[in-house]
């Protein structure tokens, strides 16, 4: 057995942030896991490791952990985000029951035709910008309506949703100006009643349940925060990088139109390629050994999605999008007890909007995407199309 491997890079420097993928290369080819002494983080680079450590809750703990400054994981503790089996499970409970494939059902057929409307209408004007006009527009409106969001929380969504996503981060310039705009959301949701939220929401019915007593009192509020808070910006990351992705290849943009069924497989290849999420932080609870390599208990782990999704070991070519790929396995929605409690939801939106552009468009041309440094959620900022081919 040996230490970890040591590299000076800095995992929140501005241009790894941009483009972190010849990082991830060099930092799998050093080992599994490696030691960054400038974050003081041990990071997770093998999509095996990366895996076995986000199915182990009992080693590689939330709980005061998911974020890489003190402050934030503090604002975090007793949420469902940072904690910890049996917590973690009653508190998650009520979340993922009304974001099953069971409850959503019924709202497919309306986020397929509101994704449908939406994209044959820019369709037709011809240009538009991807970004604020679809990537942002449809899952706004959609979570707004799911969750019971009314008015000025409707408008704060996507700041409170950026900013929330902002401070897990290390404590750099982006996390301290992004603190108060975070605070805004925590205060509401602090302070937010069930009245507050429209009758037959998924937010309402988290309020009814603690009134059951099937949450602790006075968790709805913090329930609804971690949706808000970490499923909001991911979403809109995620649908972001897919329009971008097709517009670079619309040889893989042909083959989900001549196949409709690999809209989903052409989703999971996107998240596999481009991550929404670029780190997540666990604490280790013993001395753990990853390849050899030991890592001290206590430890602040860095769990690398991104350089997972790209292993040469568990995928072949790894560099190249394929949507026939279907990689099923891939790590951007987690794996065990924390696996994304909205990726149901998130799937029927972006699955939508795939459909959609399959069956209208033939080709996208784009001008430069622009992605602006962000912590932990690696999006696009601004991506003009400048042309529609219909399909």
């Amino acid at each position: 057995m040996t230490t970890p491997a040591t590299d000076d890079l800095d995992l929140f420097a501005d241009e790894l942030l941009v483009d972190p993928y010849p990082a991830y290369a060099r930092l799998r080819e050093l080992g599994d896991v490696v030691h960054l002494p400038t974050n003081d983080v041990y990071a997770l680079t093998g999509y095996d490791a990366i895996r076995s450590a986000l199915g182990d809750w009992e080693t590689y703990s939330s709980a005061g952990a998911i974020g890489f400054n003190p402050m934030v994981n503090e604002a975090l503790t007793g949420t469902s985000l940072s904690s910890d089996p049996p917590v973690h499970t009653q508190l998650r409970a009520t979340l993922s029951e009304n974001l099953s494939p069971r409850a959503l059902r019924g709202l497919k057929d309306t986020i397929e035709t509101k994704a449908d409307a939406l994209v044959a209408d820019l369709v037709e004007r011809g240009s538009f910008e991807a970004i604020d006009e679809l990537a942002r527009e449809l899952p706004l409106e959609v979570v707004a309506d799911l969750i019971g969001f009314t008015g000025h929380v409707r408008a704060n969504m996507l700041r409170w949703g950026q900013a929330a996503m902002q401070v897990i981060g290390p404590l750099n310039q982006r996390t301290a100006e992004s603190f108060p705009i975070a605070g805004e959301l925590y205060g509401w949701c602090s302070t937010v009643t069930a009245v507050e939220l429209a009758p037959g929401s998924v937010g309402r019915g988290i309020f009814d349940a603690e009134v059951r007593g099937e949450i602790p009192p006075g968790s709805a509020g913090h329930i609804i925060h971690q949706y808000l808070g970490a499923g909001i910006d991911t979403t809109i990351a995620a649908l972001g990088n897919v329009i971008a992705l097709f517009a670079a290849h619309p040889d893989q943009l042909a083959a989900v139109r001549s196949d409709p069924a690999l809209v989903p497989a052409a989703f999971n290849e996107a998240l596999r390629f481009w991550a929404p999420v670029h780190a997540w932080g666990r604490r280790t609870t013993r001395e753990v050994t990853i390849d050899g390599a030991v890592v001290p208990e206590g430890a602040q782990v860095a769990i690398l999605f991104g350089a997972g999704n790209r292993d040469p070991r568990h995928y072949d070519r790894p560099d190249e999008f394929l949507v026939e790929r279907n990689p099923v396995d891939h790590l951007s929605f987690g794996y065990g007890p924390h696996g994304c409690a909205g990726q149901g939801l998130a799937r029927l939106e972006v699955h939508a909007v795939i459909a959609s552009l399959a069956k209208r468009v033939s080709r996208l041309s784009v001008g430069d995407a622009v992605r602006v440094p962000s912590n932990i959620t690696r999006s696009i900022e601004e991506l003009p199309v400048l042309e529609v081919v219909p399909a």
